[in-house]
């Protein structure tokens, strides 16, 4: 099991609890992301096109670990941009452990073996390395030769050293099945923990937009992936029903709400993929956004998307309804050869709206504002009578 029990039955536990409670709208997981800056300019991020005043802003400890109060998600994903860059992000993912959250560190790993010696491995802390494939798919991905030898070095150097370790693996229009399931089998070989996969976000601002894959391409190729993956036992650090969904065999909506963004610009609304307006705090988030302007079927910007910042809550949700649904997926695996389910209209769709300079022009205006110097309070001379014999003097 990719996931530990433990994990697995406290997570299980706050969601029924919140069912019980008839809370309608609640946090899954708390996507956490302390800064924009990035050692690596990947073709298919959309994360770091920002001004460089912008990219050097930093969330503090105390303002990651306020975010953790706010929202009380039992999992936390530290994202970026690259957060080993951030000098604080030792005592960062410290104070989170000491609160009981599962912490999953998303990184590049380009600087993992060089910073390792800052954490402690710990039954609430995971390793989450962004690895695209093979070789020549990361690379590829990543746009810089030689970065999977290195995450490959890093992980089993972590492995080593007793830390969970998980991967982290986006796929975009053009993958080889053959080569992600050879790839998959391979990481499994390395001793990794577990798999978190999806379809990559089309970014409207990456640079690759030729790239992605459209909502029928995901399923095909997911459905070709898991067939070749029958019987291999790879461990995804997913709910089987998320698996299921991508290979087209669940008709679920979104749930923006279910993986909420803090960052520098604060709360971000509706989601992690799409930063189309900024809550200052986590309740004016959930209790102001109109979640039913967005998600497939709703809004264009939404239509292709299948990535699990938005859907894999719903899946968590579906299988605390249908407890026996997820025990069938989960022993057989996502159906392959059955009809996939009807996909979901977009006829009604609102137009996409583009907003990204306006929300950067309005933090460079506050980090202006910020730095202005305060004008010096003005002192009214006054003459003295040493003064006044110079001046009658002259």
């Amino acid at each position: 099991m990719a996931v530990p029990i433990m994990q697995a039955v406290r997570v299980g536990a706050y969601v029924v609890k919140q069912h019980v409670t008839r809370r309608k709208r609640y946090p899954l997981v708390l996507m956490l992301e302390p800064l924009f800056r990035c050692n690596l300019a990947c073709a298919g991020c959309g994360k770091i096109d920002y001004p460089a005043q912008i990219l050097n802003q930093r969330l503090s400890v105390q303002e990651c670990l306020d975010a953790d109060t706010e929202a009380g998600a039992p999992v936390i994903a530290v994202a970026g941009g690259e957060p080993l860059l951030h000098k604080e992000m030792p005592e960062i993912i410290r104070g989170l452990i000491a609160r009981k959250k599962y912490v999953y560190l998303c990184t590049n790993a380009l600087l993992l073996e060089k910073k390792m010696d800052d954490y402690e491995p710990n039954p609430f802390f995971s390793w989450d390395v962004h690895l695209d494939g093979d070789p020549q798919m990361h690379d590829a991905s990543v746009c810089q030769d030689g970065v999977y030898e290195r995450a490959v070095a890093a992980i089993k150097k972590a492995k080593a050293r007793g830390f969970r370790v998980s991967i982290n693996c986006t796929l975009f229009d053009g993958a080889d099945p053959k080569r992600v399931a050879a790839f998959f089998d391979e990481v499994m070989a390395m001793g990794v923990d577990g798999i978190m996969t999806a379809p990559g976000y089309a970014y409207e601002r990456a640079p690759d937009q030729e790239h992605f894959l459209n909502r029928q391409k995901t399923k095909q190729l997911f459905r070709d992936i898991f067939r070749l993956g029958k019987g291999k036992k790879w461990r995804f650090t997913q709910s089987p029903l998320f698996l299921n969904f991508l290979a087209g065999n669940e008709q679920y909506h979104c749930t923006p709400w279910g993986k909420p963004l803090r960052n520098p610009f604060g709360w971000q609304r509706p989601c992690y993929l799409l930063g189309e307006g900024y809550a200052k705090s986590f309740n004016e988030l959930m209790t102001d956004t109109d979640w039913d302007a967005y998600g497939t079927g709703n809004y264009e910007k939404c239509a292709d998307c299948m990535v699990h910042s938005g859907y894999e809550s719903t899946a968590v949700m579906d299988a605390v309804r249908r407890p026996w649904h997820i025990a069938k997926v989960a022993l057989f695996g996502p159906e392959t050869e059955k009809p996939m389910a009807p996909e979901i209209p977009l006829d009604h769709q609102r137009p996409a709206e583009y907003v990204f300079t306006q929300h950067v022009d309005a933090k460079m205006a506050e980090l202006a504002a910020r730095k202005k110097p305060a004008a010096p309070p003005r002192v009214k001379k006054v003459a003295t009578p040493a003064a006044e014999t110079a001046d009658a003097a002259d």
